[in-house]
């Protein structure tokens, strides 16, 4: 059988497993697929290639395809996320002299105490602050905002904000060019094993189910090949279902370390997948709940909600319009497709494409179509909640 070659790129980080799983596994072969990988430098050549076509596909910031659909960045495209790679992933991390005086300030203990963590970073922090993001339309960014936006530090106003390739965090670290960084994993534990920073915090404490990736495609690109965006949904919908198995981790973490994806040993991904992080040059390890999730609690749903979060704080940092930056965002979310080719083969659909953000504090079983949908705890750290309706005035199902 003759295969249809998708071209698709991704950054080397371990939220890149659900594409990587459905090649290694075949699940893309099975969809009829040559899903063909290419690894990328940096955020912004994936973006390039993807929106000039040298990409059919992108494993992609989440906020990246609602910016571009907004116009921002200097590449204004309608790009579309036809589903989530992952939910979480990232770490937040400090210089050990930065760390040492967070101490002296009364560093908490609880990974997840995300208010104490913020206040004793603040309060330790050179003036202006230097932070290393992955990209500037990214959720790392979007998080240290909203974090130090709500413990008073005014952000990205008193920031300086570089932006630094995940797996070069480190050099930037050890060169003093940042003070802190947030980033997928596994580069925040690999520049901590090397002794240039300390893991202060998982970025799921500031939000504990924040969109990371998604899979991006140009909008014209699915009317051009319907067929292969629908087999391309069905083989990372199920390659996200066989991460979430207990007993896969090790698998997973064999395929991501090849020399093709991520390059390094295989511990530091499977210790990432299992939740756990190094917070110390010494080798010690932390559980962290929740570091990364790829298909449980609708982990691969594209909210529209969620888009809608995206789309009105890029707004209002950039002074658009709250309700045509809500509109772009909801429209490029594409839960009517997800719908349309992932119901038939079984995954389980919410009855609503949108919902509050940051409302749910334990697992909760919410209306779908199997009746059977839990979603896990979603809050922001100051318990603020969002409503997508209020924010914009407008809702789509």
């Amino acid at each position: 059988m003759s295969l249809s070659a998708i071209e698709c790129g991704f950054i080397p980080l371990v939220d890149s497993a659900p594409l990587v799983v459905a090649r290694e596994l075949g699940f893309a072969a099975e969809e009829g697929l040559d899903l063909r990988l290419h690894k990328e430098r940096s955020w912004s050549a994936l973006r390039d290639k993807l929106a000039f076509g040298r990409l059919d596909a992108a494993h992609m910031l989440a906020p990246a395809p609602v910016a571009m659909s907004m116009g921002l960045g200097g590449m204004p495209m309608r790009i579309d996320a036809l589903s989530v790679l992952s939910i979480n992933g990232d770490v937040v991390c400090v210089s050990p002299e930065l760390a040492s005086k967070m101490r002296d300030n009364g560093l908490p203990p609880d990974l997840l105490a995300a208010e104490g963590i913020g206040r004793s970073l603040i309060a330790a922090a050179p003036r202006p602050l230097k932070i290393g993001v992955p990209f500037p339309f990214s959720m790392h960014a979007e998080l240290l905002y909203y974090w130090f936006g709500a413990l008073g530090l005014a952000a990205p106003q008193e920031l300086v904000v570089r932006t630094v390739p995940p797996p070069l965090m480190g050099e930037a670290m050890a060169a003093g060019e940042i003070d802190a960084f947030c980033v997928g994993e596994p580069w925040g534990s690999v520049a901590v094993s090397k002794g240039v920073a300390e893991l202060v915090m998982p970025a799921c404490a500031i939000w504990a189910f924040a969109p990371e990736k998604v899979l991006a495609v140009r909008h014209d690109w699915v009317g051009e090949r319907p067929d292969a965006a629908e087999a391309l949904m069905r083989a990372v919908w199920r390659a996200g279902r066989w991460l979430a198995e207990p007993g896969n981790a090790m698998t997973a973490a064999e395929f991501l370390s090849r020399a093709a994806y991520l390059d390094i040993g295989s511990y530091a991904i499977e210790r990432t997948l299992a939740g756990r992080v190094v917070v110390s040059e010494s080798g010690e390890e932390r559980a962290a709940p929740r570091l990364i999730a790829f298909f449980d609690g609708a982990a691969t749903f594209p909210w529209r909600s969620q888009a809608v979060w995206i789309a009105t704080r890029l707004a209002e940092r950039n002074g658009l319009d709250r309700a045509e930056a809500a509109r772009a965002g909801r429209s490029c979310f594409r839960s009517d497709l997800y719908r349309a080719h992932l119901g038939p083969i079984g995954a389980d659909l919410p009855m609503s494409s949108e919902k509050l953000e940051g409302s749910l504090t334990e697992r909760t079983r919410v209306a779908s179509s199997t009746g059977e949908m839990m979603l896990g705890p979603d809050r922001f750290f100051d318990g603020r909640v969002f409503d997508p309706e209020t924010a914009s005035g407008a809702r789509s199902d």
